[in-house]
């Protein structure tokens, strides 16, 4: 079946009064990423031809989210916050000349699978005029319930504060996720009144409206997790939770082992390659990409961050952004690197800060050693050549180079760049005074 093009609104106006936060609602982070990119990237995943995003007075943060996935994006702005279908008209421009079907989305919905979205346009496709997804849950607090007939046909949508006891006793619920067909949203939208409890323009009266016109509507059951609305911060840790649970199981099923998953937490764009094995307690934050045979101990922390083919890493080690580990690299425990990169077979094993870097292929740096690339005004970069030896308790102080097969012993501080295959030490010689501390000791006693 051809399917007709389709435009995605996506409505992304809510302050978030309930999340007790000056940041609007859509941009509060689930698995790393702000929730409105979680909906975008699952229409842009369902392959909906165009997509425009309403957002509210003063949000250009929201706005500017939006335009980071695609600079084309149009973005309108709903001037009062006077219900959905008043937000839906705020984005009239982009759909009043539209030759195809159109899905209004929720910025707040993070977990919808473009999957969802495929099922709501292949039924606006078949003929349908209007689809609403709707989903049953045992607490159907705030929710709109779906009305149907004795056929199960959908015949409206009833909010809350409008409804009688009889209809709050419905458990099967609006999602607010819905489908119009051709010319039906611009048609259905005229009518709509706001003759209600809040005195707003609701889009669910549309469903009634369509049915006195002798329309087709249909509803499509969808899963309550999936159409999670997220309007509290206990909405919000659930809705981490389910993502967390879908990301893992899909790390593990295209190969990696995590030998705890509910310990591991990933973020929405992790990478993790075949035959990576990662233990408990390990925190993946945005931009991290993980090649097969990796080796990933318990508790690092990573963001931003390149770990090569067979690479070990942990346990405790950070990584930050621009951290880049080649193949078969060892960063051992309490090791954090930013900004630097190692080449095969390097290692940085202990107690170690790598900052502005280049490391060799099979460089060895020692415990404590320190790369001092900041001098307080600007960062400056150390270069250690292959095959090199830095001895532990060393300071590096930046910039400086450190030639191939280069030695520096350990406890120096070099500030000058050391030629390949030389030693560099900057230690005082050691003076040894025979019987000091037996007379030290002494003396002591006598106090």
């Amino acid at each position: 079946m051809t399917q007709t093009p389709v435009l995605a609104i996506v409505l992304a106006a809510g302050k978030g009064t309930r999340m007790k936060s000056d940041t609007p609602k859509v941009m509060h982070a689930l698995a790393g990423a702000p929730l409105l990119v979680h909906v975008l990237s699952a229409a842009k995943a369902a392959s909906v031809e165009e997509i425009c995003v309403v957002v509210g007075p003063g949000m250009d943060e929201v706005a500017g989210v939006a335009r980071g996935l695609d600079p084309g994006l149009p973005v309108f702005v709903q001037r009062e916050q006077r219900g959905t279908a008043d937000a839906v008209k705020a984005a009239q421009d982009a759909f009043a000349g539209f030759a195809g079907s159109v899905i209004i989305l929720y910025g707040d919905t993070p977990l919808l699978r473009p999957e969802t979205i495929g099922t709501l346009r292949a039924a606006l496709a078949e003929g349908a005029d209007l689809v609403v997804i709707g989903f049953e849950t045992e607490d159907p607090t705030g929710y709109g319930r779906l009305l149907l007939d004795e056929c199960g046909t959908l015949i409206g949508i009833r909010e809350e504060k409008d409804a009688s006891a009889e209809e709050r006793a419905i458990k099967l619920c609006n999602s607010g996720i819905m489908g119009f067909g051709g010319k039906t949203l611009t048609d259905l939208l005229a009518r709509i009144g706001n003759a209600n409890a809040k005195g707003e323009f609701y889009l669910t009266d549309a469903v009634a409206l369509a049915r006195a016109g002798g329309l087709d509507t249909r509803m499509l059951r969808g899963e309550a997790d999936e159409v999670l609305g997220v309007n509290s911060r206990a909405e919000l840790a659930q809705a981490e939770a389910a993502m967390q649970a879908r990301l893992r199981d899909k790390v593990m099923a295209e190969g990696a082992t995590l030998v705890a998953p509910e310990t591991v937490f990933l973020s929405h764009d992790t990478k993790i390659g075949r035959d990576v094995i990662i233990e408990p307690n390990v925190f993946f934050g945005p931009g991290v990409v993980v090649e097969d045979g990796a080796t990933i101990h318990s508790f690092c922390h990573f963001v931003d961050a390149h770990i090569g083919p067979n690479a070990e890493v942990g346990p405790y080690a950070r990584l930050r952004p621009g951290a880049e580990l080649g193949p078969n690299t060892k960063v051992g425990n309490f090791v954090e690197i930013k900004k630097s990169q190692l080449a095969e077979g390097a290692k940085v094993n202990h107690l170690t800060y790598i900052g502005d870097t280049s490391i060799g292929a099979r460089a060895n740096i020692g415990a404590g050693t320190i790369t001092c690339n900041y001098d307080g005004v600007a960062k400056h970069r150390t270069e250690i050549g292959a095959g090199a030896f830095i001895g532990s308790n060393s300071s590096l102080v930046a910039p400086v180079k450190i030639g191939e097969g280069a030695y520096v012993g350990s406890g120096s501080v070099i500030s000058k760049d050391v030629t390949p295959d030389a030693l560099a030490l900057t230690r005082a010689p050691q003076e040894e005074r025979p019987g000091w501390a037996a007379r030290f000791r002494k003396r002591q006693t006598r106090k």
